[in-house]
């Protein structure tokens, strides 16, 4: 891929290159719903048949609903509330425009807030693989032991700190460069899991939950819903993320191909996933979970059982937490630009409030229950508003001839009228669907 060839022009700086820029990317999409939700729903929803909704789904939100956000990032050069407003401008309702912009930045917000206190339970269980005590007590009751009303302090602190410090090295030293060196540690720590769990005896029941096709799944509504849902959230398309990171992204860089490569190194990281978890669970006859129970109570009683299992729970805890972690530095980075920009904040104030608001409302919800609550409540209300409030900004209050013209630049051919019909007629209204249907069964991300 081409390296930029021109300065940025935010502040903040930007990617030196598009392979830094996807990787950084990849790590926004790449998170715990690839881990814990994706294998259990391929297998739910028809196995291998459950991929071609999926992959559908995948190519349409990542072709043209990635391309939205990273487009109107890099063409209003800043964040959320910014490019909100440009959209609205064009109307002469910027000011309306940087109000909606704070419904998907306070979506990205909340769920940090939840985001951070379950990568403090990863990051208590990382250490508990390490010295063992994961691995000699009771799963059920290690994991209670964090999650409690103030259960994970330490670990939670210590998680919120990680990210600040590297986002208080900026875009191109912190955000760019630890993305480069977690990103491609989780692919090659989860490839090395997948490859041991296939000697495992009866690994070969779970490629037969993930990957035999149940064909007529495919005429189940749920089917595609789920499969809608899975590939709409793992995307991290929220209204918010991903305009941040356009927003550093230099000209020269061509979005809707660095958009479906996003895409595809997502899909990649669930199924690697999928081919990591499914099969020693099956190996040792463990009911199949999905959530935190499947991350925190099965897979550590397959590690109790498994040869070298705790060396293998150190290389699970350490791939989720670099998967996490990658993924909390974007819902930062989205609330920290849009704060420095709007109240004028130096940098290091900004990150530090971000931190701190993160910390301290986090502290009251670390119970299970209470986080679980906070979660189901940000991604079923707030973060679908937010996508159909960048949806609908970008291809209808700023208007599909404006944003086509950001994302042909940097490419060497113009855009297909498919492009458009499919941005603005099919994509726009799913991500109201999505909104609705989340309501309807409860959460469908």
């Amino acid at each position: 891929m081409k390296k930029s060839n021109s300065s940025p022009s935010h502040r903040n700086g930007g990617f030196t290159s598009s392979v830094g820029f996807i990787i950084a990317c990849v790590g926004s999409a790449v998170g715990l719903g690839n881990i814990w939700m994706f294998p259990y729903r391929v297998g739910q929803y028809g196995g291998a048949a459950f991929l071609i909704p999926y992959l559908l789904f995948t190519l349409l939100f990542g072709w043209v609903g990635l391309s939205a956000e990273f487009g109107i990032g890099r063409l209003a050069r800043t964040g959320t509330l910014g490019a909100y407003g440009y959209c609205f401008e064009r109307r002469g309702r910027r000011r309306l425009g940087t109000a909606l912009g704070w419904i998907p930045l306070l979506g990205s917000l909340g769920i940090a807030i939840g985001y951070a206190i379950i990568l403090g339970w990863v990051l208590r269980s990382l250490a508990g693989s390490v010295t063992g005590s994961l691995l000699a007590a009771d799963p059920s009751v290690y994991f209670s032991g964090a999650t409690g009303a103030f259960g994970s302090l330490p670990w939670h602190a210590a998680i919120v700190a990680v990210v600040c410090l590297v986002l208080a090295l900026g875009v191109t030293k912190g955000i760019e460069k630890a993305s480069k060196v977690l990103m491609p540690l989780f692919f090659a720590l989860f490839l090395f899991l997948a490859v041991w769990v296939a000697f495992l005896p009866g690994a070969s029941e779970g490629y037969r939950f993930l990957f035999v096709p149940r064909w007529q799944a495919l005429l189940r509504l749920d089917t595609w819903v789920m499969a809608m849902g899975q590939a709409f959230f793992s995307l991290s398309i929220t209204g918010s993320g991903m305009i941040v990171y356009g927003a550093y992204l230099d000209k020269s860089a061509d979005i809707p191909a660095a958009s479906l490569r996003t895409a595809l190194f997502d899909t990649m990281a669930a199924l690697l996933a999928g081919l990591a978890i499914m099969p020693a669970v099956f190996a040792f006859g463990v009911d199949v979970t999905r959530g935190p129970s499947l991350m925190f109570i099965t897979l550590p009683t397959v590690f109790q059982q498994m040869p070298f299992g705790r060396f293998f729970a150190v290389f699970f805890f350490l791939s989720v937490a670099f998967a996490g972690i990658t993924s909390l530095i974007n819902m930062f980075e989205a609330v920290i630009e849009s704060w420095q920009t709007r109240f004028c904040l130096p940098r290091g104030a900004a990150v530090a409030l971000c931190g701190g608001v993160t910390f301290a409302v986090g502290v009251f919800l670390e119970a299970e229950p209470v986080v679980g609550a906070w979660l189901d409540f940000i991604t079923i209300v707030v973060v679908p508003i937010g996508a159909v409030l960048g949806a609908v900004s970008v291809y209808y209050v700023l208007g599909w001839p404006r944003i086509r013209q950001e994302l042909e630049t940097g490419r060497t051919c113009p855009l297909s009228r498919a492009f458009g019909r499919a941005a603005k007629y099919l994509y726009v209204p799913l991500t109201a669907l999505i909104l609705i249907l989340g309501f309807v069964y409860g959460g469908i991300g």
